[in-house]
């Protein structure tokens, strides 16, 4: 360990943890760092004001990232975050709605169909190749389909 960072106060250790916890929410986003970040920072503001031992610093950042922790997970139950844009990443559900050209006529409930410059496999009743369908949803990279 540095020379310098073994004679460092506690408080601006757990400071430096509290931000670099909320700074890594920005790296690897995922709703979680920030809240033990909060804690770490809660635990320096306490460590600063207060003498207090490492080993009851340690305990009150336990205490603090567990009940941080619970009411941000019962929080975000309650009040869920609605996305702007539902199917970002989900290109076949994007495609719902859309009419399609049957490309490889669809048999047995089994086809193909042109999607921009592409083809998709598509399940639906039987169509010939040329038929326009339209797409009702998607299980996985298979697009349902029915007439249009």
């Amino acid at each position: 360990m540095p020379g310098w960072l073994s004679h460092m106060d506690p408080h601006w250790m757990w400071l430096s943890l509290g931000v670099l916890l909320a700074a890594a929410e920005i790296v690897a986003p995922g709703f979680f760092l920030i809240w033990l970040g909060a804690a770490a920072i809660v635990t320096g503001v306490v460590a600063w004001i207060v003498p207090i031992s490492v080993p009851l610093q340690l305990g009150i950042f336990a205490v603090l990232s567990f009940i941080v922790l619970y009411t941000a997970r019962r929080w975000l139950k309650a009040n869920p975050i609605a996305s702007a844009d539902p199917h970002l990443n989900q290109r076949a559900g994007r495609l719902v709605g859309e009419v399609l050209t049957v490309t490889r006529a669809i048999e047995d409930g089994r086809g193909r169909a042109k999607v921009g410059d592409g083809e998709w496999p598509v399940h639906g009743p039987d169509a010939a190749e040329g038929t326009k369908v339209r797409v009702v949803s998607a299980e996985g990279g298979v697009l349902v389909v029915e007439p249009a």
